[in-house]
């Protein structure tokens, strides 16, 4: 079929819901992720040490999505029912069938568990099976060897790097890692993807 422009949804786990992001998950997300200065540095940075400063980053997310540059979704934890992240579609080309899963982020209580897994599982049989897409490509700073780690876990593969990419926010310049899963890979990963969330307690 051809391959369909994506648009908010809400895509549902065991552990995690994804749904259209909006600013009234700000509280909630300030407080998963507000002031930690590990988790913003790979997210350009300075960690929003308020929820005002948040809600400027939150906004221009949204703003974004207006343009339909993006399709974004919080990340909610069922068990506790509140926004712990986001994790957007990004760079969609419905003519040539590829879209990238990008600018994602959870809380640090969050990290190497299940939530991870179980939003990218979501999110690829979205793009993969009920949008007709061909590529799914994921990209991160060299530097960030947890991201590609997790990247690496989930199925995608190394296709390369772009040297001095973007220039940091502290002036460096970053080269920019891409990986990518394609249709005809996806029925492996997504099996892989399911095993390891049937790995009890440790996935991410």
């Amino acid at each position: 079929m051809p391959a369909q422009t994506p648009l908010p949804v809400t895509l549902t786990g065991r552990q995690v819901r994804l749904e259209p992001l909006a600013m009234n998950h700000l509280d909630e997300l300030f407080e998963a992720g507000g002031g930690d200065e590990e988790l913003w540095r790979w997210q350009g940075g300075p960690a929003p040490q308020t929820q005002a400063e948040l809600g400027d980053k939150l906004a221009t997310v949204l703003e974004a999505a207006e343009r339909g540059v993006y399709v974004p979704f919080a990340v909610v934890h069922r068990a506790t029912d509140k926004a712990i992240g986001w994790t957007t579609y990004m760079d969609i080309d419905v003519d040539d069938e590829r879209l990238e899963i990008g600018w994602t982020w959870y809380g640090r209580a969050y990290w190497r568990t299940a939530v991870n897994t179980e939003s990218k599982l979501l999110l690829l049989t979205h793009a993969f099976e009920d949008l007709g897409m061909g590529r799914v490509q994921l990209k991160t700073d060299h530097l960030n060897h947890r991201s590609q780690a997790a990247i690496a876990r989930i199925g995608g593969r190394r296709e390369g790097v772009l040297r001095r990419h973007y220039r940091r926010p502290d002036g460096t310049w970053r080269d920019t890692v891409y990986f990518s899963i394609l249709a005809d890979e996806w029925p492996e990963a997504k099996h892989n993807l399911a095993a390891r969330l049937g790995e009890a307690g440790h996935a991410g």
